[in-house]
């Protein structure tokens, strides 16, 4: 009897163990490994203000904020490099976090250490179950860049028509599509389709990987969907090759945007 006592007690202690240690090791990138409660402190000091108490995009600044704040408790993430519907990677955060998302109230927070970062991860992923429920998704495969042809813009003219994209973008892809003034995101608020042609930053990057990377995945959350199923690689890389036109306001396209970070 006694020796059944200890052994319960032992395996009691290693479950709080295995606990402790989870909590401490709740993000990983590259071999950097999160601590939730560090991580915690930081986004006390540096995130609180917009995203709230909660991480439900509460924050006592949302208000003034347009887009609003990610809500983390529904783990709902824009940037991802993995296929709509599944979780991002800890690299799509931490490139996330690192990068900003342009055109909105989330600054670049590379003054914080690599480190601190990781972190601040490891604490993001503790406002929903699940990260603990399900695995993040794969990350897609991105495969080599087509020669970027008049005739690869000219097959993505098509595109661009015939897959509706202007419905929200606009024929001339300015954001002013028939459908643009009522567009809202997975929260009920409104959303502005981007527009193309202003040559301001991409939320998720600016490479051309980044723009196939966006249209493979969609931007989970908004009514911007994956082309993942509907096209070929091939005709995504035309695609990109005619939006890259649109931005830089040329016909003739060469692949001049920066890659960022090999991600986002």
């Amino acid at each position: 009897m006694q020796t059944k006592s200890r052994t319960t007690v032992f395996l009691a202690l290693l479950v709080l163990i295995a606990g402790a240690s989870g909590l401490a090791q709740e993000a990983k990138v590259g071999h950097l490994d999160g601590n939730q409660r560090r991580g915690k402190d930081l986004y006390q000091r540096y995130c609180i203000y917009c995203h709230g108490k909660y991480g439900d995009g509460q924050g006592e600044n949302a208000f003034y904020l347009d887009p609003k704040p990610r809500d983390f408790t529904t783990a709902v993430f824009k940037c991802r490099s993995t296929p709509t519907g599944t979780l991002p990677l800890d690299s799509d955060l931490y490139d996330t976090i690192s990068r900003g998302v342009h055109g909105s109230g989330m600054p670049s927070w590379k003054p914080l250490t690599r480190q601190e970062r990781v972190d601040l991860i490891a604490y993001i992923k503790s406002f929903s179950p699940k990260f603990t429920e399900e695995k993040p998704g794969t990350a897609i495969v991105i495969p080599d860049e087509p020669r970027n042809s008049p005739e690869s813009v000219t097959r993505g003219s098509e595109l661009f028509q015939s897959m509706n994209c202007w419905q929200c973008h606009g024929k001339e892809g300015r954001g002013n599509g028939p459908s643009a003034a009522s567009l809202t995101d997975s929260k009920g608020h409104p959303i502005a389709p981007f527009d193309l042609t202003s040559g301001t930053k991409l939320k998720c990057g600016e490479s051309d990987k980044g723009i196939f990377r966006d249209l493979t995945t969609g931007l989970d959350g908004t009514p911007m969907p994956s082309f993942s199923d509907a096209l070929k690689p091939d005709q995504i890389w035309d695609l990109v090759h005619y939006i890259a036109t649109l931005r830089r306001g040329k016909d003739s396209p060469k692949s001049e945007l920066s890659e960022s970070n090999g991600s986002h």
